[in-house]
């Protein structure tokens, strides 16, 4: 430190009045093993002192980069050290993909240091109202263009949801940041994107849902015992794409959820289910018993069929060679059947809501209903309880539970 004198301290000869302050400087070996000078800033000599301390012990560490990142070179390294070992597959695609699609090309250019939370508002504000045919050349990339590359503007703007989730990556990635002490405050999480509406959702009703698995099941549909999981237990695609045999216990009445199966960066993932309240055994009422085992034998059945051409696995549900049944396949399949049976046309998804009113209509005890729907109280289960379909519906579910007979064996 210098003294009264105005002399430096014992190793300070880097530490020098600069601007309206002081400045100091470490030498440095570089990312790319060259050796620079690493420079720190400050309004104090305390305070640079102090930097300039913490730059000799990094500089003692390992390589130092000299510079501050842009954006697109921190968020590429961000993806690729932190989100890409920590996060499961699926969760570490959808943060690249807002990176590649909105972060980048609104905030890249920026310096990691200097991004201000005018820069992250003005970047939100003109996301919410970009075109991203025309931001990511959609329709030019077509063999015949048909709207903005042609003048004609479609207006694709993502809804607040998208703009909510890529600021939610920015201020994730900003936090990095901020831990590896690389900026002092997170910008992102001073800017706030106001909650659009939610859409109401439209699920099947009993009716609905029983005359799709009626249609499924006349028509000898290889994916009726997936579309039963998937209404009755409430399993998502993933889940029932996942699901292996040694997962299933028939003899107990039980299933467990522990893996999916998704396409992530054209590749078949089959990883456990995203969260540990994912993972979970149910019990499976009468109607699941008995798609099951008609899935069982239909199995065995193509294998016999398929001979050499047939790949051995352990998935419940495959193509008629063994092998997995691609996710996007599956939702065109669902559309498909849900036109046949002449029913409204909804999400995969959304089937999901409809699980509860189908257990009830199933005469499932309320306690197993329970279990199955997670609910932590059984008040919460038993309103479901309230709304009894008819009794030509209830019948008609009951059938669909019974054991295979002589025209369901293949």
């Amino acid at each position: 430190m210098v003294g009264m004198s105005g002399k430096r301290g014992n190793g300070e000869g880097s530490i020098y009045p600069y601007k309206n302050g002081y400045a100091a400087y470490v030498w440095v070996t570089k990312p790319d093993g060259k050796r620079a000078r690493k420079y720190a800033y400050g309004k104090t000599r305390e305070e640079v002192h102090g930097k300039w301390v913490k730059l000799h012990a990094e500089a003692a560490a390992g390589p130092v980069a000299t510079s501050t990142p842009t954006m697109a070179q921190y968020l590429t390294r961000w993806l690729a050290e932190v989100v890409e070992p920590d996060l499961k597959p699926k969760t570490a695609d959808t943060y690249a993909m807002h990176v590649r699609l909105y972060i980048i090309p609104g905030l890249g250019s920026k310096r990691l240091d200097k991004l201000t939370v005018q820069d992250v508002r003005r970047w939100v504000n003109n996301l919410l109202n970009q075109c991203q045919c025309c931001a990511q050349g959609k329709d030019a990339e077509r063999t015949s263009p048909r709207c903005c590359a042609v003048g004609r503007c479609c207006r694709q703007v993502p809804s607040r949801r998208t703009v909510q989730d890529a600021r939610a990556v920015l201020r994730s990635a900003l936090t990095n940041a901020m831990t590896e002490e690389l900026i002092s405050k997170n910008v992102a999480a001073l800017v706030k994107v106001r909650s659009g509406r939610k859409t109401r959702r439209d699920p099947w009703s009993v009716e609905e849902a029983r005359k799709f698995l009626e249609t499924a099941r006349s028509a000898r549909d290889p994916l009726y015992p997936a579309y039963v999981l998937i209404l009755v237990l409430g399993f998502r695609r993933g889940e029932v794409l996942g699901l292996t045999w040694e997962n299933v216990d028939l003899e107990a009445g039980e299933i467990t959820v522990q893996l999916q199966l998704q396409r992530i960066r054209r590749r078949l993932v089959h990883d456990e289910t995203k969260t540990e309240a994912s993972t979970a055994t149910l019990p499976l009422p009468q109607i699941c018993v008995a798609a099951l085992e008609l899935r069982q034998r239909e199995q065995e059945a193509a294998q016999r069929a398929a001979r050499d051409l047939w790949t051995a696995s352990d998935f419940v549900f495959t193509t008629r060679y063994g092998t997995p049944i691609e996710p996007r396949n599956f939702n065109r399949s669902f559309e498909g059947r849900s036109a046949k049976a002449g029913v409204r046309r909804i999400r995969l998804h959304d089937t999901r809501h409809t699980c509860g009113s189908l257990l009830a209509a199933l005469d499932v005890h309320p306690r197993i209903a329970m279990q199955i729907l997670r609910h932590s109280k059984i008040a919460v289960t038993m309103e479901i309880y309230t709304h009894v379909p008819t009794e030509a519906t209830r019948k008609a579910l009951r059938r669909l539970g019974k054991h295979l007979d002589t025209q369901d064996q293949p």
